[in-house]
């Protein structure tokens, strides 16, 4: 589903390496848009770092998400499970279904909808998702309600701080 649009005119494709810079910008601005909104703990400076970035493109899981004009207004990696990340959580998952897991997603602030060109793509690829967020990014939180994803629990993330773990399971409708 590469270049599916969504109804704000908003693209989705695959990401390549000379995107590296463009998609930095983002997450500074995703950073700065969290400690606004009083997140004032997760993404620390140098988080996600390039290579992580540089790492997700070469694997082919990173997405960038452009306004009708080509520029980029959003970033996300989407990434077939399992993930290690959730084999452990404090609460308990929908089903085991085979998912697909939404990380690092970012938006510039600029545009609406950039989340939603996200989670419509993502669907259209699988129709069993799941993502975390840190319990201070209520913008991430009320999206993730309004989108209609459940809340399942809590997981811990490689440092082993907590993150609300969530999932969005379609394969029924």
């Amino acid at each position: 589903m590469e270049g599916a649009e969504s109804p704000q005119l908003l693209s989705v494709r695959r990401a390549t390496p000379s995107d590296l810079d463009s998609i930095m910008v983002v997450i500074d601005a995703a950073r700065a848009i969290m400690r606004a909104t009083g997140n004032l703990t997760q993404w620390p400076v140098g988080y996600p770092s390039r290579t992580t970035i540089e790492h997700d493109i070469a694997s082919g899981n990173f997405y960038i998400i452009c306004d009708a004009n080509g520029a980029a207004q959003g970033c996300f990696a989407f990434i077939s499970g399992p993930d290690p990340t959730y084999a452990r959580i404090e609460g308990e998952w929908l089903n085991n279904k085979p998912y697909g897991v939404i990380h690092r997603l970012a938006s510039k602030g600029e545009q609406r909808g950039v989340a939603d060109a996200c989670l419509d793509f993502c669907l259209a690829q699988k129709d069993v998702i799941r993502i975390d967020t840190h319990a201070d990014n209520r913008p991430m939180l009320r999206w993730l309600k309004k989108r209609g994803f459940t809340h399942c629990g809590v997981i811990h993330i490689a440092d082993g701080s907590p993150r609300e773990a969530f999932m969005l399971d379609r394969s029924h409708e």
